[in-house]
């Protein structure tokens, strides 16, 4: 029988509202798969040791080894390390390109680019510490294996931090990887200065220069050669025994950060997007000066001690202390951040703005073990905050946009690129204003115009960067979160607001 047009319409069921009980256990359902295991933050933490290692002793001794072992003049080292860091910078947007335009496979999508590096840099890094029988062209040669070396470590790091956005879709399991994988870095920065610093402590004992006669420099010591190259020997290894237990204890997820619909943007389009994006501007300024300070500190920190002081005998006593500091202050930074948030967090970068200057004024062995622990707390911090306040970027990027998958290979290497642009030229500048103040390579003392020199960067300089990079990170602009559901937008002011507000 069919119904009259005037007749009322029977009415159609419709499917009831959710209820709070069933979002309330959609939402524990969702948070209890994005949990990653203990297993797979350690394993994950391991993957980050390698570079660590090589970062550190090459930021604490490759100076002093190119300077007073490979006899290398100021200017020409100053070239080395320029191109090196210029070399590792360029390769972030090229290693982001191909990254983002490679296909996944059985591995997944980023964990290839970190095994296929892991040979090629093992190399590179031994034999940017070994002494070629000639002279002349010794700077040609480490300035081509360290921008080799740099390079490829840059093939390793992007893909690698970039697995964070891919291990678990829970912001807060992101953040707990994260500092497990800060801790193993640190611990990695700590292993890496221990062990190349005790392998090498023969070739600087402040006796070879007891007998020299003349201030001018002194003959290549063959042991010194042997002890670098057993140095860089041990600490290559790290790079495939680390690679190997990341990649099986560590499961790629497909990326989900966009909805099926979204389109992928090509490596320009998106890096665009990215560097108008005004937290992510705010976060790398910032950090650009952060990062270029914390290098130049920790770069000549130990030409400090060596020339300008008389800390000969607690070089590595004092290496140790801001690693050891650095890797025990970490879980309590990672406390803060959670607690305080990471704004206020970043007011303990400023730690050690008085005591460096205070080493610099007053170079004795009781300040330099109280300089080097508050500056090894300092540098937890300003190593854990930018990558913790990353991912929060990418996903509030995310929210505005709504673009397709491979943007956070483009966010993380586009802010490497740019920190480690900065520290070129932080370090070329610097050490080329040793050349500029007298410096000779391998003497046993140096000019008093260099020993100045070594003061204001170890002290002033850093002071400088860190202020302005503080002041860029506070009064940067804030971003408006697009209107969502209110639970969606609370959730996800919750992630943001430290990093973006």
């Amino acid at each position: 029988m069919t119904a009259s047009p005037g007749a009322p319409r029977a009415p159609v069921d419709e499917a009831p509202p959710p209820q709070p009980e069933a979002r309330t256990s959609e939402r524990s359902s969702d948070s209890r798969a994005g949990q990653l295991s203990f297993c797979t933050k350690v394993c994950y933490g391991i993957g980050g040791i390698p570079n660590q290692v090589a970062s550190s002793a090459t930021a604490f001794y490759l100076q002093l080894f190119l300077l007073d072992v490979a006899q290398v003049s100021a200017a020409q080292v100053s070239l080395v390390l320029f191109g090196g860091k210029v070399s590792g910078a360029a390769a972030d947007p090229v290693a982001g390109y191909f990254i983002s335009r490679s296909r996944r496979t059985g591995a997944g999508h980023l964990m290839p680019w970190v095994l296929g590096c892991t040979p090629f840099i093992t190399v590179a890094y031994f034999l940017l510490w070994f002494l070629p029988p000639f002279t002349s062209l010794r700077g040609l040669w480490y300035t081509s294996f360290y921008c080799l070396f740099q390079a490829l470590a840059t093939f390793f790091q992007v893909p690698y931090a970039a697995l964070t956005m891919l291990l678990t879709p829970c912001p807060r399991e992101r953040d707990s990887a994260t500092a497990y994988r800060m801790t193993m870095e640190m611990a990695g920065t700590l292993m890496g200065a221990a062990v190349h610093g005790l392998i090498v402590a023969g070739a600087h004992r402040p006796h070879r220069c007891e007998d020299a006669a003349l201030a001018g420099p002194l003959a290549v010591s063959p042991d010194a050669t042997r002890l670098y190259s057993t140095a860089a020997a041990v600490l290559a290894l790290t790079y495939p025994v680390c690679t190997g237990l990341l990649c099986l204890g560590v499961k790629e997820r497909p990326d989900s950060s966009a909805p099926a619909s979204g389109q992928s943007l090509s490596f320009l389009a998106g890096l665009g997007l990215a560097v108008r994006h005004p937290p992510y501007l705010k976060l790398g300024i910032s950090f650009l000066f952060i990062s270029a300070a914390i290098q130049v500190e920790q770069s000549y920190l130990v030409l400090f001690c060596t020339h300008a002081s008389r800390l000969h005998d607690h070089v590595q006593s004092v290496v140790l202390t801001i690693l050891v500091s650095a890797v025990l202050s970490t879980p309590l930074w990672e406390w803060v951040l959670q607690r305080f948030g990471k704004k206020t967090s970043a007011f303990g970068i400023c730690m050690m703005v008085p005591f460096a200057i205070l080493l610099a004024a007053v170079p004795t062995a009781p300040v330099a073990y109280v300089v080097a622990f508050v500056s090894g707390v300092s540098i937890a911090v300003s190593l854990l905050l930018p990558w913790s306040m990353l991912p929060d970027v990418v996903d509030a990027f995310q929210q505005q946009h709504q673009h397709g998958p491979g943007l956070e290979t483009i966010f993380y290497s586009s802010y490497v690129f740019f920190t480690k642009l900065s520290g070129a030229g932080a370090l070329g500048i610097s050490t080329l204003s040793l050349e500029f103040a007298g410096y000779e390579a391998g003497a046993c003392k140096q000019a008093e115009p260099v020993v100045v020199t070594l003061k204001v960067l170890i002290g002033v300089v850093p002071t400088c960067m860190i202020l302005t990079g503080l002041c860029i990170l506070m009064v940067g602009p804030t971003p408006k979160v697009p209107s969502q559901d209110p639970s969606r937008r609370q959730s996800l002011q919750r992630r943001t607001s430290y990093s973006l507000a």
